[in-house]
């Protein structure tokens, strides 16, 4: 049998940091490049509700989670503004950081300042509109907590961790709440604890980046120790693991039947230790879980398995 693997990450060539950033794109690609799309992915969590509810076969709950969806997206991408705009001085220190739009002077701070209440009207005025107001007032939350985020929650150690597993939450219950199914405790349970897992990997994996490289863009890291940081991942690595199996024992839809998905989820939390221990991989979790070959494919078996078992055999 043909073992799935990929590539050894490459390390990019970082000019010097005396060199002086040469802008590289326009204005309108550099404010695109500011909202951070890729990062979208992460967005994808507002469709647990519907997918884990039975409902992906109505096209009008369909409709609600996708404008949901994008409610998040917009709302999410203004709160990268805002991390921008806070850290631009901070970024033009570091030696990848300093390539961004904002630090590398492609966007002027002043657009990026008009940007950003832009993004967080649509996202906000899209999802009381066309959703519900309690996505409505959930979209609102995130956007006060990706404040909060920025402004000094992201420099309190633990802390910063715990506020981003608060907002996958928020995408989860959101996204529940926009096809009017209950989300399940267990499944909200394992979001934080999944959330959490991706929180102190990356951690781990800046902490690694910047004890390599000798610097020091992101302050709280300053009280990360590898020895902590990978106790922390050992421990929601089980939490995770643990609560979604019971939740997948005690599906409302299906009962037991979804035990059959917990391979391919075991699977996925396996290859990406392995990728950020074993192979030293320092790219993004968006990067990671669309482009390399593993996660692909634990993430496909996972969406045919789960899809089956809830659609096709119920």
């Amino acid at each position: 049998m043909e073992t799935i693997t990929s590539e050894q990450p490459t390390v990019p060539v970082v000019p010097s940091m005396d060199e002086p950033v040469v802008p590289r794109r326009s204005p309108l690609r550099a404010a695109i490049k500011t909202g951070r799309p890729q990062e979208w992915i992460k967005n994808l969590f507002v469709f647990a509700g519907l997918v884990f509810s039975g409902k992906f076969n109505q096209p009008h709950a369909v409709l609600e989670a996708t404008l949901a969806f994008v409610s998040f997206c917009a709302i999410s991408s203004a709160g990268y503004y805002v991390n921008d705009l806070i850290d631009v001085e901070l970024d033009r220190k570091h030696p990848k950081k300093r390539f961004r739009p904002l630090a590398a002077g492609e966007l002027s701070e002043s657009t990026a300042k008009l940007i950003a209440p832009l993004l967080a009207a649509v996202g906000i005025g899209l999802a009381f509109a066309t959703v519900n107001w309690e996505v409505g007032v959930m979209v609102v939350g995130y956007g006060i907590a990706q404040m909060a985020y920025s402004l000094g929650l992201k420099q309190i150690v633990i802390v910063d961790v715990m506020t981003l597993a608060g907002l996958f939450i928020l995408r989860v219950a959101a996204g529940a709440s926009a096809v009017d199914a209950h989300a399940s405790e267990w499944l909200l349970l394992c979001t934080g604890m999944i959330a959490l897992f991706l929180g102190f990997t990356k951690r781990r994996q800046e902490a690694v980046s910047e004890l390599h490289e000798g610097t020091s863009s992101r302050p709280v890291l300053e009280h990360y120790s590898l020895p902590f940081l990978d106790q922390m991942v050992a421990m929601v690595t089980t939490g995770t693991v643990i609560s979604y199996s019971i939740y997948a024992v005690n599906s409302p839809i299906v009962g037991n039947e979804m035990m059959w998905t917990i391979p391919p989820v075991v699977y996925g939390i396996f290859r990406y230790l392995y990728l950020i221990y074993d192979r030293a991989d320092d790219r993004s979790i968006a990067a990671m879980v669309s482009k390399d070959k593993g996660m692909i494919a634990g993430a496909a078996a996972f969406v045919i398995t789960a899809f089956a078992v809830l659609y096709l055999f119920n």
